[in-house]
């Protein structure tokens, strides 16, 4: 929205009675752009105009000031550019008498919120020798758009860190049973050892404890990898089976009904292969190799063998524990009902384990009681997802500092969490930290949380419009609309409010923006009507927004905003 400003000479001129020659201010002024515009936190402005032919003094000195007056007197005063006449001796860019000349000033001020409803001004200081000219302030530009400012850090939801509550866990206990050479039969050293010992335990635990079950119970027979690979089948089956029979053993004494699932494996290369890699066996990438060239067993076999040296160590280092069955029970652990984690997290909250407790916020829509639970699993378990979706629940509340504190803390017990500094990103654009902002959001990669738009609320925030279009993509929110609007792309930002899944006052709003921009008065009208009827905050908003100027002195107008 940049048009020309074009404002003839106002102030009388001081006529000098040495010289007759006067000393104006410029004309022809043009402001670019015009209204003003925050882009970032700053007001930018290039102000031109002429100096008419023979008006400037040839000892005249003219110092230029912008100034944007808003809120009742408060003044923000740019930079002064200072004109002289030929024949002066002060410093300044000189203006030609017969020819006049150009005037060009460029100001820039720090936004605040008061400046949307503004005024820009120039002020003069003017002189010819000892002689002050009074000059009044002359009025180039109206007011500020601020329609950046609409697109709100808030709009970015916070990520919750989930717990990692498993209502049931698996727990695996395993024993092994290790055979003679060529042989089947149990022997007390092995079915008395201290892993089977254990796995007769877990068995009997499972009975008795009504949050224990079994699960599954497998039994499987192998055979090393040498012989013939019928024998081979037979010593892995008759292992399976004698080791299966102790197990129904022990199964019927603690009065436990499970079905045994019995597999075997008549040469066990892959166990071979494993053994191989966890030893210090001279040559052993020698043997890796050849498991790699050859897959047949007989041939793998053969040219083991043939490395008749470090075959000897693999007979009594290897081979031996691959003669074997396995006996594996996967027993289920069955966790806390919901009405219990309910009662405890209320009552006695040590009495659950960091996850349980995490859990239990998830067991509630009540903020104020996921405050309680997180702050409670701080207090005991100094997690760091505690105080993340504390600082999620402050964001949610409108207290940023108090969740930039929680997210701070979060980030002191886990620097590298992409959804925590994804949080601490988006609360740090909420408080106007922009450069904070843009360092946590850079660690940000792999949150589950939208990055791509917290990054193009950042860059429409900091005034990079064009960065912030390639983060959006083809997103359909409020912020997205936001930045299409600033890069003046209309029919793009009708199409993205058009599709914002939750529309909402903001969303009317940025409508009706849209329609002032496109001269369309009914949509101006109705799409305010829209947003003040769901934010009555909104009415001062656009009282005040200079993007319904042209609409001011409409009675609708009026009557929407009153």
């Amino acid at each position: 929205m940049k048009k020309s400003l074009f404002l003839s000479l106002i102030a009388a001129v001081a006529v000098l009675a040495s010289c007759s020659k006067t000393l104006p201010q410029p004309e022809q002024i043009q402001v670019n752009p015009s209204p003003l515009e925050k882009v970032g936190d700053k007001i930018n402005a290039d102000i031109t105009g002429t100096f008419p032919a023979k008006k400037f003094a040839k000892k005249g000195v003219l110092v230029v000031t912008p100034v944007l007056k808003y809120n009742n007197g408060q003044e923000a005063v740019g930079e002064p550019v200072t004109y002289v006449g030929e024949s002066a001796k002060e410093n300044g860019k000189t203006v030609n008498y017969k020819a006049g000349g150009k005037y060009s000033q460029h100001c820039a001020f720090n936004y605040v919120p008061e400046m949307k409803e503004s005024e820009l001004y120039l002020r003069f200081k003017a002189t010819v020798g000892k002689k002050e000219i009074e000059i009044p302030d002359l009025k180039i530009a109206d007011g500020v758009m601020a329609t950046s400012e609409l697109a709100k850090a808030e709009d970015n939801k916070p990520a919750v860190t989930p717990d990692k509550f498993q209502r049931i866990i698996q727990e695996n206990t395993e024993a092994d049973i290790r055979f003679l050479i060529q042989q089947a039969n149990l022997r007390s050293s092995e079915t008395g050892s201290a892993d089977m010992k254990a796995l007769q335990a877990a068995i009997k635990d499972a009975k008795e404890n009504d949050r224990k079950e079994i699960n599954k119970l497998e039994v499987s027979g192998y055979a090393s990898p040498d012989g013939g690979m019928a024998l081979n089948e037979k010593l892995a089956k008759n292992r399976q089976s004698a080791s299966q029979k102790f197990l129904q053993q022990t199964l019927k004494k603690n009065k436990v009904n499970n079905t045994i699932e019995a597999n075997i494996t008549a040469e066990d290369w892959e166990g071979f292969q494993k053994a191989m890699e966890n030893s210090n066996i001279q040559d052993k990438e020698l043997v890796l190799r050849v498991l790699s060239m050859y897959s047949d067993p007989e041939e793998r076999e053969a040219q083991i063998k043939n490395l008749s040296a470090v075959y000897k160590t693999i007979a009594s280092e290897i081979l031996p524990a691959l003669r074997r069955s396995r006996l594996i029970l996967t027993t289920d652990l069955i966790g806390k009902s919901d009405d219990e984690i309910r009662a405890l997290a209320k009552n006695d909250p040590a009495q659950l384990n960091v996850e349980e407790l995490l859990y239990a916020a998830t067991l509630t829509d009540n903020n104020g009681e996921k405050m309680v639970i997180y702050t409670k699993a701080a207090e005991l378990y100094g997690d760091y997802r505690a105080y993340n979706n504390m600082g999620e629940l402050y964001f949610q509340d409108g207290n940023v500092a108090e969740a930039r504190r929680c997210y701070a803390k979060a980030l002191e017990l886990q620097p590298n969490d992409p959804d925590v500094n994804y949080n601490a990103g988006v609360a740090a654009m909420a408080d106007g930290d922009l450069d904070k902002a843009e360092a946590y959001l850079g660690k940000a990669a792999g949150t589950k949380a939208d990055l791509n738009s917290a990054l193009g609320t950042l860059y429409t925030m900091k005034g990079d419009y064009a960065a912030a279009k390639n983060a959006y993509g083809e997103k359909a929110t409020n912020n997205a609309a936001v930045q299409q609007i600033l890069n003046e792309d209309y029919a793009a930002a009708r199409k993205t409010l058009d599709n914002v899944k939750e529309p909402n006052a903001t969303t009317a709003y940025l409508k009706a923006v849209v329609a002032a921009r496109t001269n369309d008065k009914a949509n101006v009208f109705a799409n305010l009507r829209n947003a003040v009827k769901q934010d009555a905050s909104l009415k001062a908003r656009a009282k005040a927004d200079i993007e319904f100027s042209k609409f001011a002195e409409e009675d609708d107008f009026k009557a929407i905003v009153k």
